[in-house]
């Protein structure tokens, strides 16, 4: 690509980024949107802490990241038991997604799925 097939390139990849969290201990939840937060926006307040809801099923939680104004690297952070977290979002955005969470993690991928603009990316985060 050229430079300005490359800038028209860059306008159209989204830089946010959805990251969800199933089935996982709302300490561990917020121990992985807290070390997201340190290294990007969000569209939840810092002070924000997850909540286990009542009733039947999994509590799922969600939260979106703005990549594309990277901060600090979060220092690293310990879960209770490994978490799965699912993220959807461009290609470039769920890559530099994946680049923060290992300041503060051990990332694994579990899995992926590419679509022709958004890929989806399954990881399992583990205490490093």
């Amino acid at each position: 690509m050229n430079g300005a097939q490359q800038a028209a390139h860059a306008e159209h990849v989204p830089d946010e980024v959805m990251v969800e969290l199933e089935s996982c201990a709302t300490q561990d939840a917020h121990a992985v949107f807290s070390a997201l937060r340190t290294t990007f926006s969000s569209d939840r307040e810092a002070d924000d802490v997850p909540e286990e809801m009542a009733g039947p099923g999994a509590t799922v939680w969600t939260s979106t990241f703005d990549v594309s104004d990277r901060k600090a690297a979060a220092e690293p952070r310990r879960l209770s038991a490994p978490v799965v977290v699912s993220l959807q979002g461009g290609y470039w955005a769920v890559d530099e997604l994946c680049r923060g969470l290992e300041s503060a993690f051990a990332v694994h991928v579990l899995g992926t799925a590419a679509g022709d603009q958004e890929k989806e990316v399954e990881l399992r985060l583990e205490t490093r």
